[in-house]
């Protein structure tokens, strides 16, 4: 996540705004002149970049995952009353007539927040647009585009409006998500589509107030963040049995928010805090640790959402005059 409305989640904030549908990152206001956190040392990948944005709505678009063929997953509108989130895809060659709507039938708003190399699609959906951004949400797979079925965690504890959301799907239709309890806090599970099997992730030998499990690669290992004790937000990644913490030195946020096969997690972290504060997109990989990368039209506002085995990274930034634009980068 991640999963926000403006203030919560897509996948991605911290908290997400109580039934609100939420974006694919944190909103928090961006300055393109803030510093960034130190970082480790490691090899620079050097990208290209590319603004994607659906001309339905210029003014805000968030692409959420890409594909090994490179199909991407995103959506357009803000979500604020009278312009709802409305889901597409995005097929290589990356021009208007490459787009193709995907819509929770008869939804109000739907966001596609992840997809596989299958093309089975992930997302959640709600049956409201509301002033108050307080929507229910329901999440969705679709193993064909064509026939869509709702899921949501079993629990009686469920937030009002209820917020259930997945975030990603691996070639195995194993999906990650999350749903958000009565207290406001969030909780991860992967979800098996061919057994309809819900399993909980939560920091083994640690307590967390929320969890939010945002993407999972084919070898089954996780990522995502969560808040611990002490009101931190960290990033994390499940792999090879182990669970480590991800958390850029001197960020006041990290959220790790799309893995892929070779463990290599993107995500955004922030520095800063209220008016001053930036988010800059990142990569980690193992033994290499982290890379700043900032759409050069969005430093300091930048979040990457999902990447490939082709290290191809999706996400989203904040331009000059305050629209939500797309944003493709491949390694050179």
């Amino acid at each position: 996540m991640s999963i926000a409305n403006r203030i919560g989640l897509r996948v991605a904030a911290a908290a997400v705004a109580t039934g609100a549908i939420a974006a694919g990152g944190l909103a928090v206001a961006g300055s393109a002149g803030a510093s960034t956190a130190t970082v480790s040392s490691r090899p620079s990948v050097s990208y290209r970049f590319q603004t994607l944005d659906n001309t339905r709505d210029l003014t805000f678009n968030q692409l959420l995952g890409i594909n090994g063929h490179g199909l991407i997953a995103g959506y357009f509108g803000s979500g604020a009353a009278g312009h709802p989130n409305k889901g597409y895809l995005l097929f290589p060659g990356y021009s208007q007539h490459n787009y193709r709507n995907e819509n929770f039938p008869g939804s109000v708003q739907t966001q596609v927040t992840g997809l596989n190399d299958e093309e089975a699609t992930v997302g959640f959906w709600s049956n409201a647009n509301n002033a108050n951004l307080s929507n229910p949400n329901f999440g969705f797979y679709s193993l064909d585009r064509r026939h869509f079925h709702t899921v949501d965690f079993p629990t009686g504890n469920n937030a009002s409006p209820p917020v259930d959301q997945l975030l990603g799907i691996n070639d195995s239709d194993v999906a990650v998500g999350f749903y958000t309890d009565g207290q406001g806090n969030n909780h991860g599970y992967t979800y098996n589509i061919r057994n309809h099997r819900f399993t909980v992730v939560t920091v083994p030998g640690a307590s967390q107030l929320s969890l939010t499990a945002a993407a999972i690669n084919n070898y089954g290992d996780v990522a995502g963040f969560y808040t611990n004790a002490a009101g931190a937000t960290l990033g994390f990644l499940r792999y090879h049995g182990q669970f480590r913490t991800l958390s850029v030195p001197g960020a006041a946020m990290t959220q790790a928010l799309g893995v892929n096969d070779r463990d290599e997690v993107v995500g955004v972290y922030t520095v800063g805090s209220g008016s001053t504060a930036a988010m800059h997109g990142f990569t980690w990989t193992p033994g290499h640790g982290f890379q700043t990368v900032d759409d050069p039209h969005g430093i300091g506002t930048t979040t990457l959402n999902g990447v490939n085995d082709r290290g191809q990274v999706v996400g989203f930034y904040t331009d000059s005059v305050g629209n939500t634009d797309g944003l493709l980068a491949s390694p050179r």
